[in-house]
């Protein structure tokens, strides 16, 4: 039914549960697990000019820990997998990833940051993601 499924990370501390999901699910079906870290440039691009690139590296960095955690998980589960960080608008980048590498499922978490970054990040990206998506999205509940 699956052949590649997508999990979209912001590197926050839901994702360990969400990508459980994603992996159980990839072994199950053995397709391919992607995984997916978008850079927000909304995040960088309203910091002060002189500290833009230092916000911008610092997201890059937490998105490598996140893919890595994301590679390790996917060969315990013993499933190929794919990793890819990407700057822009994550709703955006999320659907447009999906549709062109033929992902069959996106595994999201209910809300991943908080406080401030989740207003800085106007609206719910899984809500979004679930309004554009052109493929099924899981949703896993995140406490």
């Amino acid at each position: 039914m699956y052949d590649n499924v997508l999990v979209a990370t912001d590197g926050s501390a839901g994702t360990t549960e969400t990508l459980s999901h994603a992996a159980a699910i990839a072994r199950d079906n053995d397709a391919v697990l992607h995984g997916l870290y978008v850079v927000d440039k909304r995040l960088y691009l309203a910091a002060e000019k002189d500290t833009q690139e230092d916000v911008r590296q610092s997201l890059e960095e937490e998105g490598e820990v996140a893919l890595d955690d994301i590679t390790v998980r996917g060969e315990e589960a013993g499933v190929e997998t794919l990793t890819e960080m990407e700057v822009g608008i994550p709703h955006k980048v999320i659907t447009e990833y999906a549709d062109r590498e033929g992902i069959d499922l996106v595994v999201m978490g209910t809300h991943g940051r908080t406080g401030r970054d989740r207003v800085a990040s106007l609206g719910s990206v899984t809500d979004r993601v679930l309004e554009r998506s052109s493929v099924p999205v899981l949703v896993v509940h995140i406490e």
